[in-house]
């Protein structure tokens, strides 16, 4: 892997870039201690599928008393 200063690639980014969509790949060092690495995307992601809606239609039912309040005594646990 070859390595490059960050002033070589400040001054032509576009030629390192090049470089990299062929398949090269670089170290960038600063005072020649290495800070990045630059190499091509072996992979594109896949896009994330989205769920389909009402997957789970059917498999359970809300109780009409769910919006209730709850009582004192787990109201207070919640508390202390």
């Amino acid at each position: 892997m070859l390595k490059i200063s960050v002033d070589e690639i400040q001054r032509n980014p576009l030629k390192y870039l090049h470089r990299v969509e062929a398949g090269e790949s670089f170290i960038i060092v600063q005072a020649d201690k290495p800070i990045a690495e630059l190499k091509p995307i072996t992979s594109t992601p896949l896009p994330k599928k989205l769920r389909p809606f009402g997957l789970c239609a059917g498999e359970f039912t809300v109780p009409n008393d769910f919006d209730t309040p709850l009582p004192e005594d787990i109201l207070s646990a919640f508390e202390s």
